[in-house]
């Protein structure tokens, strides 16, 4: 079978005015490039990020063709009710571009207080919030009664044309068995190519297991990249960061893409492993938008197939 790759963006912060101020630059300069994606953060506390599912109404409005991804939208603590209206709205802006991912856990520790669960149980608040949402955008009523959430005869409007896949995040076992059994996909983050092999065959089982199958080319990750020139400091803060974040990896620095060719192999051994669909990340801010995207389009684009 014939996959597809493709190559979207995250956010990227600059030197300059934080994100909201250059939204509509950085949106109009990748539906001008061609590029496939956009991913925007679920990310409260921070002053450089806004609302994703506003953003992506925002872009959605100011583009034709460019593909609007969530990277990742943090769902326990949200009514998931209101997120399934909310996709349901943006499907009906911007038909077939609609890329929901969706995430467990917040990002950082500030942003936990803001998306409460149940002490210990926020996988199972996520996973009956999925179901609900899932629910809603494929079903013309819903009647659900379940431990953390109670619809009776609920609707939202108007419900996509073609259903939305819903993407998860995760690393962890537990997340892959979840991605096998409630998930249309799996976008990692913070791995290599050999774990994402792994990731990939726990997920398949998962799946199997469940009666389920997830398609081949709904597979893909994160990649983070230091473009040449990169302050040094920079680059370190994120390996240390890593570190934290992965103490079972001997050198976090693998998790790292120093320069656009080693970001051309990191693409090249993930596209090996089964993986077929990115989000390329600035380690630090840029000193410059345009010319980022600008190399990000010569260096990377042309490792998409464009059948």
């Amino acid at each position: 079978m014939s996959m597809k790759v493709r190559i979207g963006v995250g956010l990227i912060p600059t030197e300059g005015p934080p994100q909201g101020a250059g939204l509509a630059e950085l949106i109009d300069d990748l539906e001008s490039l061609g590029i496939d994606s956009v991913w925007l953060s679920d990310q409260v506390s921070s002053p450089d990020h806004v609302d994703p599912l506003i953003g992506l109404a925002y872009a959605a409005g100011r583009t034709e063709k460019l593909k609007l991804g969530t990277g990742v939208l943090v769902l326990p603590g949200r009514n998931p009710a209101l997120v399934a209206a909310q996709l349901a709205g943006l499907a009906a802006l911007a038909p077939g571009r609609i890329l929901p991912a969706f995430g467990v856990q917040p990002a950082t520790r500030g942003d936990r207080t803001i998306y409460p669960a149940p002490a210990g149980r926020r996988g199972e608040l996520f996973e009956e919030a999925i179901t609900v949402v899932r629910a809603l955008l494929t079903e013309p009523v819903v009647t659900h009664h379940g431990e953390f959430f109670h619809l009776q005869e609920a609707t939202v409007g108007p419900l996509p044309g073609k259903p939305l896949d819903l993407w998860l995040g995760g690393r962890l076992p537990v997340s892959m068995d979840r991605i096998g059994r409630l998930g249309d996909g799996w976008l990692g983050s913070f791995i290599t190519p050999a774990e994402a092999q792994r990731c990939r065959e726990q997920i398949e089982v998962a799946a199997a297991r469940a009666g389920r199958e997830v398609e081949a080319d709904h597979y893909g990750t994160n990649i983070i990249v230091a473009p040449d020139g990169t302050d040094e400091a920079a680059i370190d803060a994120l390996v240390a960061r890593a570190a934290g974040r992965r103490k079972d990896l001997r050198d976090p620095d693998v998790l790292i893409c120093r320069g656009w060719e080693q970001a051309r192999t990191q693409v090249r051994a993930f596209v090996d492993v089964g993986l077929t669909k990115f989000v390329v990340r600035p380690i630090a801010p840029v000193p410059s938008r345009r010319e980022f995207l600008e190399q990000f389009a010569q260096e990377l684009l042309p490792l998409e197939d464009r059948r």
